[in-house]
């Protein structure tokens, strides 16, 4: 048997150890069990503080609309755009608050709602501006690219493998989405086609090549590693 501090040998009888004074802790031994701290069935709850983290988010978010509420009452008589600082703070909340109010928020369920917010958003703008570019342009534009990025978010939450392969045709698809905004910005507001949608569509084809040859490639993706991170 051994000291535990300074290692010298111990008598199997001894209870400390006569260099260091250290109490000598045998796996033989019956060891002393100690005092509950607590009576039995009466142990504290551990609270995280959940609750008043997301009670302190909204009055941050309370703090800004009031302000803007009053803003708008005191310089224009009457609310003119307070609406738009309303929808855009409910925007906020909905993408980047509300998931905090679960143990386990699932992005497949909460990406789409983000995107059905920032429409309603687009929706109000557009009603209240009195345009007519929400369903002709708004709302094909939300729905791509809210589809796209559900699609991935689903992708990469449930599978495991391929993630490469995923992010590779996304933004493939990314950049045909390039092609639909310009086609909708045409249709909308009557502009001719000038092809800068072709720029960023070759950027994001090339960018997600790359990473499908780097994913059927795995000499390539190695080298590469090792290029970036080592």
């Amino acid at each position: 048997m051994y000291c535990i501090k300074c290692g010298v040998g111990l008598e199997a009888t001894e209870k400390k150890c006569p260099l260091c004074n250290t109490e000598v802790c045998h796996p033989d031994f019956m060891q002393p069990s100690a005092e509950p701290l607590y009576p039995s069935g009466r142990l504290p709850k551990s609270g995280s503080g959940k609750m008043a983290f997301n009670g302190a988010v909204i009055i941050l978010f309370f703090i800004p609309l009031l302000i803007c509420f009053f803003a708008d009452i005191s310089i224009s008589g009457r609310l003119e755009w307070f609406g738009y600082v309303a929808g855009a703070l409910a925007v906020a909340y909905v993408s980047f608050a509300l998931p905090l109010w679960f143990k386990n928020p699932n992005p497949v369920i909460f990406v789409p709602c983000s995107f059905a917010s920032a429409a309603l958003y687009l929706m109000y703008i557009n009603l209240a501006t009195q345009g007519d570019w929400f369903l002709s342009f708004a709302l094909p534009v939300t729905a791509v690219i809210c589809l796209i990025t559900s699609t991935v978010v689903t992708l990469l939450h449930y599978l495991r493998r391929g993630r490469l392969y995923i992010l590779g045709g996304a933004f493939m698809a990314l950049g045909t989405a390039m092609l639909l905004i310009e086609f909708l910005i045409g249709l909308t507001f009557k502009i001719g086609f000038i092809g800068w949608s072709v720029y960023p569509l070759v950027v994001l084809a090339l960018f997600g090549g790359l990473l499908i040859f780097l994913a059927l490639n795995p000499t390539a993706r190695e080298i590469l590693e090792r290029k970036l991170f080592f």
